[in-house]
């Protein structure tokens, strides 16, 4: 037993060494200096060693954890994860506000602090303010603490399921292993790699031949994947918290920022609690002009409604949080050369031209391509090879191409031609009206050749992606493999293929061979809308395949359906009719059916008990977001009962569905006289 002298000790030693990395990591100390950490550490650490009973799971030491995984494991969250709304104007902000604060009047907020006991139905809250903070770029953590002992710490992930990371959190000394209170909580918070451990980082990578790191959320991403702790702690990471999304959260954003920082973590400094959008404006401005000056990336702020109560209120959309949005900085642009244009082709035989430039950098990473869209645009902004050219990226959406240089001329900049033929076939091309615009209006070039190998390409990425057979592993480098191998030529033949086929190719191994063939086996089984979806028909989507499934029931009814019973179909016009019954009259497409059901693919029979038909002959169009369920569920519910979906309002409507934040399709049935149902009416017509 240890001699209480002792015990003592290595308490305060703890607690020493704890308040030092508090100082330094969350405060900022400049007294604190690294040798003065370190010389307790080490102090620490030989008392340890000579007793190893005495390390529990909060020791200072238990930070440096030197087990290298073989992979991470999956952590299911135990709250959902979401991203924000992203708004680049002011306007954008004006009409959120507008939005919630509309949402808000229609909601019943209780409230027992308020004088006047109850807020009255449809007033709008008087007392509604936000807090505006810092958007880092960085990495979302969720932090997970039992008793105030950090349990474990796990990416975003999907939102749902993230991976664990928690040996690489703990070499963060931003991070608080142990909280000042005993409480039991989940903590988010963004994991930054400062700009100048970034630029020393580079250094090696560059000495070492290894490809730089584009931007410190890169290199933070990458260093958290990273299976070996040590090279974690090298990169000296920080994560400054931002939230608690467990139930015992303070009833105010602001007053969890300051619960955060009493509890231990590291958080901005630089949040301000706004009464109105003129002050959130003014905050965003401020921050704007010293963005540099801030030891981390930021790309905006994020406006979140200050009180828990109205949050609770306006809940959630299906991808984010209703009461805050991420107001953008505005895209980044930049100059650059234009050296070539090419052309991309797609699933549909759709022409693309794609500019190759000389490097530019925009929001931290080097862009080389950019978008032209089609060959009008490239008319309208009178683009030339050799030209120089503005480049815009907003967030992570793709480069684009927004305007000329023409002055920066010098005579040697080319024409670029509207193409004659394919690019990877050779075959002609042609204009073709885009399914939703007005004649002569047509923008789009397509490969005439049904056989091109990029639209067989494409057609094949399509046919097994998460919406239509949805084959985990066989992404599109694994099918540009296999086609290019000639081991498929066409999606019938991926039932075919054995381990045995897959092994002595590239990016194969036994263990991922025998993983995909196993991933193809159970894709056999599938529904009669996936199906449809995935033979890439033309103007046949998710939507479309599945009005189709619920109308004929079966594969055979709808091969063998004419145009006139297609038109039947809600929603199917003379055009999309007439593209699904060509491509059903097609020898070619026909064989292709035939083979993939000859190969073992099975389509689920609808399994709908027709007592249960209540909402038959009845069609619905959902505008909003719902409370209670996503729309795709609602839709789903609605499908099982029998009912129709659409997608436009008009008199032959029976109900709209109003959500929160509804757009024009509300307006449109208001003026039709369409019913409309709310939530709640909603609920009580599906219910069996």
């Amino acid at each position: 037993m240890l001699e209480n002298n002792l015990q003592t000790k290595i308490q305060k030693l703890r607690a020493q060494i704890d308040e030092l990395r508090y100082r330094y990591h969350v405060l900022n100390d400049p007294e604190v200096t690294d040798a003065m950490y370190e010389g307790l550490m080490d102090e620490l650490r030989k008392i340890e060693e000579q007793y190893p009973e005495v390390i529990t799971p909060d020791s200072p030491t238990q930070r440096v954890a030197g087990k290298v995984l073989e992979k991470f494991e999956k952590v299911v969250h135990q709250v959902p994860q979401w991203s924000f709304n992203d708004a680049f104007d002011e306007e954008a902000v004006v009409d959120w506000g507008e939005r919630i604060m509309n949402y808000l009047s229609r909601q019943e907020v209780r409230d027992s602090d308020r004088a006047s006991g109850e807020k009255e139905h449809g007033a709008r809250p008087k007392d509604l303010d936000y807090v505006c903070e810092l958007k880092i770029d960085g990495l979302h953590m969720v932090l997970t603490y039992e008793k105030g002992l950090l349990k474990t710490a796990a990416t975003r992930g999907d939102g749902k399921v993230g991976e664990n990371v928690t040996n690489n959190i703990k070499t963060i000394y931003s991070v608080p292993i142990k909280l000042n209170e005993e409480v039991d909580l989940i903590a988010e918070g963004e994991v930054w790699l400062g700009s100048e451990m970034l630029k020393k980082i580079n250094v090696e990578r560059k000495k070492d031949g290894v490809a730089l790191f584009a931007n410190p959320r890169n290199a933070a991403a990458g260093t958290i994947r990273q299976l070996d702790p040590s090279v974690v702690r090298a990169r000296k990471l920080s994560l400054t918290a931002y939230d608690i999304s467990s139930t015992n959260a303070p009833e105010t954003q602001a007053e969890e920022l300051v619960k955060l920082r009493q509890l231990g973590f590291l958080t901005a400094n630089d949040w301000r609690l706004c009464k109105n959008l003129g002050e959130i404006f003014a905050f965003y401005k401020e921050i704007q002009k010293k963005r540099d000056s801030f030891p981390f990336w930021i790309d905006g702020i994020v406006i979140k409604v200050n009180q828990k109560k109205y949050q609770d209120a306006l809940g959630f959309t299906g991808k984010a949080p209703r009461w805050a949005i991420a107001f953008k900085f505005p895209a980044e642009q930049g100059t650059t050369k234009i050296k070539e244009v090419y052309v991309q082709v797609g699933r549909t035989g759709a022409l693309t031209p794609v500019a190759l430039m000389e490097p530019v950098k925009l929001a931290g990473t080097t862009v080389t391509h950019a978008t032209l869209h089609n060959f009008d645009e490239i008319k309208r902004l009178g683009v030339k090879v050799g030209d120089t050219v503005v480049v815009e990226k907003a967030g992570d959406i793709i480069p684009k191409v927004v305007r000329v240089l023409d002055k920066m001329r010098d005579g040697s900049e080319k024409n670029i031609p509207e193409p004659k033929i394919c690019p990877i076939c050779h075959s002609p091309v042609l204009r073709r009206e885009v399914l939703g615009k007005k004649q002569n209006k047509s923008v789009a070039l397509f490969c005439t050749n049904s056989k091109c190998y990029a639209k067989e390409l494409e057609n094949l990425i399509h046919f097994v992606s998460k919406n239509a057979f949805d084959v985990d592993g066989l992404g599109e480098a694994i099918v540009e493999q296999l086609v290019d191998e000639g081991i498929i030529k066409n999606a019938a033949d991926i039932f075919t293929l054995t381990q045995g086929d897959l092994e002595p190719l590239d990016r194969f191994a036994e263990k991922s061979a025998e993983n995909l063939i196993l991933a193809i086996e159970k894709s056999k089984d599938t529904t009669l809308s996936r199906f449809i979806y995935a033979l890439g028909i033309h103007h046949v989507g998710e939507e479309t395949a599945l009005r189709l499934a619920k109308h004929f029931g079966n594969l055979d009814n709808i091969m063998a359906a004419s145009l006139e019973e297609l038109q039947q179909v809600n929603d199917i016009g003379p055009r999309v009719a007439e593209s699904i019954y060509n491509w059903f009259k097609g020898e070619e497409n026909i064989k292709l059916v035939e083979s993939l059901l000859a190969n073992g693919v099975k389509i689920k029979s609808l399994s709908i008990q027709t007592g249960q038909q209540k909402l038959a002959g009845l069609t619905f169009v959902l505008t909003g977001s719902l409370e209670s369920m996503s729309r795709d569920e609602a839709k789903e519910k609605i499908r099982e009962l029998g009912g129709e979906i659409s997608e436009s309002v008009s008199k032959k409507t029976s109900y709209v569905v109003v959500g929160a934040e509804p757009g024009s399709k509300f307006d449109k049935a208001q003026d039709l006289g369409v019913k409309i149902l709310k939530e709640e009416g909603f609920l009580k017509l599906i219910k069996v």
